[in-house]
């Protein structure tokens, strides 16, 4: 299952248990990525963004002492953060909605539950590679676009200029 253009992307698993690791590291081997580095932690990972570049992230919800949602967090919206635009999976399984929100609220491009196959993981980087969203900033957020799709029927306030089909985006 190995993925079209993945054997050129270099990974990042931010994972605290060992085991774990090892087998995001097989899985993200099974669709073609052979590059990848390790940090046990949110602290050591953003440490690991300075020194090495990486096209993707692999993060778990659940760590110490900094876990996904603060790593997430930095990533996206310090002035340090090497690439606030890093792809970012998470990873978890806590699947609870006010989790699921509150990771999407931190601005992780994908999220995805534990067990994890290779499968699943490979639908979610090719998302990632096929079809990057938009990065949007507004007060209190900045991250990948949330809506995935324009529903056909919403019929509820536009709030973007490009909401607007006829409208010229200035």
């Amino acid at each position: 299952m190995s993925g079209a253009g993945f054997e050129t992307l270099k990974a990042l698993i931010v994972e605290d248990n060992a085991h774990m690791r090892a087998l995001l590291r097989a899985l993200l081997n099974s669709v073609g990525i052979k590059d990848i580095a390790e940090a046990p932690h949110g602290e050591a990972a953003l440490r690991v963004l300075r020194e090495r570049k990486s096209d993707l992230v692999l993060s778990d919800l659940a760590m110490k002492p900094m876990d996904g949602l603060e790593f997430t967090r930095q990533v996206r919206n310090s002035d340090a953060s090497p690439n606030p635009f890093v792809p970012i999976i998470m990873i978890t399984g806590h699947t609870e909605k006010h989790r699921v929100e509150a990771a999407r609220d931190a601005g992780v491009t994908e999220f995805l539950a534990k067990p994890i196959t290779a499968a699943n993981l490979y639908a979610r980087i090719a998302e990632i590679v096929e079809r990057p969203r938009a990065f949007v900033r507004c007060e209190g957020y900045f991250g990948p676009d949330r809506r995935r799709r324009m529903a056909e029927d919403y019929a509820g306030p536009w709030r973007r200029a490009e909401d607007f089909a006829d409208t010229e985006v200035r």
